[in-house]
């Protein structure tokens, strides 16, 4: 062998020996860089991405909910609301445009129109509210005629029987008249607040409650229920005393239901029950800050609840944060690791976390990071045909641990949905003028 391929074959042995070895070391490589194996995408996630996710979902609730009226003999349209008759009702889709959770949904595509400028959002919103506007004078005669009874089409809009009917939707009306889109809405909006002023049963202090499962019980969803609409009927109407029951609902819930220990909300509350097991549900601690956000969005600057609600907001996303998972999701119990991971609490909590950041009420270096990733989560529950995956159906209240462990998730739980839009919407926001940087392979906000 010559000396040239005799220097040659060592240079190839040596560089064997270093394929073999190992890929790095703290002297060979720069091990701070090296990519870790996240389970969600990590970084901050493009607007043309976010939009990607939002017109998935929207594309897909625009085809299966559609609003028609047809003739259930027939299945044939019928449009002339003046000759409503009771063979009439909603042609079917896979959720019901009246549902409280469909309220989330429009004040979400409302949001979407508002940060992506995609008028899309707005007519989705438009054409279903004025559809309901078209169709209840017609039905309240039919109820009033004693020709409709029981669980009847738009039975919600005519006649509430619980915050659950009128709140959600109540408030997506009024955001939709107040933003112009409509200006057919205001009988339906004085109907349902009129529920939630004066019909809805309370405590003796004015408390928001249910006679179910037990007597004189709160449930920690209904901060949701009535207080956004109360906020938004204080902006529509300039009085006063809407903003003042707000601000009550929000302290008497949290005088009786706040952990200022874990910094979260128990689930439920018992006016005669002592102790209290106490069940910090996931998506019901989403309702809570989801309100404190919509209240103080519309609260005057000089109300003089307005610091309790900004500080108890703080307080509570304090907390939450304290629970968020590595993967960026929230678990359906917050304090217990062996429940599941649920999506529409962890969307809920991307949108309000992003929302106050966006707001100024909270520091946005703190806390923007979490809500991209926990944006980052949601979005790997979005499948390909835009349903929302991981989302628990619809809960109760509950006094052990089994029934919110085992409670099912699907694809039809509309809860998901709303949340899902408000989070990308916001998202929207956070990370406009490029406030989103990776420094030394972790994200960091800077606006």
């Amino acid at each position: 062998m010559n000396k040239v391929a005799h220097t040659l074959a060592g240079l190839l042995i040596v560089s064997q020996a270093f394929s073999q070895a190992k890929p790095g070391t703290d002297v060979t490589a720069p091990l701070h860089a090296l990519q870790p194996d996240y389970p969600v995408p990590y970084g901050a996630m493009s607007e043309a991405d976010i939009k990607k996710v939002l017109d998935k979902v929207f594309n897909y609730l625009d085809g299966v909910t559609p609003a028609q009226m047809i003739n259930k003999q027939t299945g044939q349209e019928v449009t002339d609301a003046s000759q409503f008759d009771t063979a009439y009702g909603i042609k079917p889709g896979d959720f019901r445009l009246t549902a409280y959770e469909w309220g989330v949904t429009y004040s979400g595509m409302l949001l979407a129109a508002e940060t992506s400028g995609d008028t899309r959002y707005s007519d989705y919103v438009k054409k279903r509210l004025s559809f309901i506007a078209k169709w209840v004078p017609a039905i309240k005669k039919k109820v009033a005629d004693g020709s409709l009874k029981g669980n009847y089409v738009f039975r919600q809009p005519v006649e509430p029987h619980a915050l659950d009917d009128c709140g959600a939707v109540c408030a997506a009306m009024i955001k939709a008249t107040r933003s112009g889109i409509n200006n057919d809405l205001r009988p339906l909006i004085d109907n349902f607040i009129n529920y939630i002023s004066t019909k809805e049963y309370r405590l003796p202090d004015g408390t928001l409650a249910r006679n179910r499962p037990q007597k004189n019980t709160m449930w920690l969803d209904d901060l949701y229920m009535g207080v956004p609409a109360l906020a938004q009927m204080g902006k529509l109407t300039g009085k006063t005393s809407y903003y003042d029951d707000a601000v009550k609902q929000i302290k008497q819930y949290t005088q009786r239901m706040f952990d200022k220990e874990k910094g979260v909300y128990m689930h439920g509350w018992v006016q005669e029950m002592n102790p209290h097991p106490m069940f910090y549900w996931g998506r019901a601690n989403g309702w809570a800050i989801m309100a404190m956000c919509e209240l103080l969005d519309v609260l005057p600057e000089t109300h003089p609840g307005r610091p309790f609600v900004l500080q108890q907001l703080q307080a509570h996303a304090k907390g939450l944060a304290a629970f968020q998972s590595g993967s960026g999701f929230w678990h359906q119990l917050l304090n217990r690791e062996d429940s599941y991971l649920e999506t529409s609490a962890t969307a809920i909590y991307a949108y309000c976390i992003a929302h106050a950041c966006n707001k100024g009420w909270l520091n946005a270096k703190a806390y923007a990071p979490m809500a991209m990733l926990a944006w980052n989560a949601v979005t790997t529950k979005v499948n390909a045909t835009g349903q929302v995956e991981g989302v628990c159906v619809g809960t109760g209240m509950a006094f052990d641990p089994a029934f919110y462990y085992y409670r099912p998730v699907n694809v039809y739980a509309a809860h998901g949905y709303g949340p899902v839009l408000l989070a990308g919407a916001e998202m929207l926001r956070l990370i406009k003028n490029d406030a989103f940087k990776i420094n030394d392979s972790s994200l960091q906000y800077n606006k």
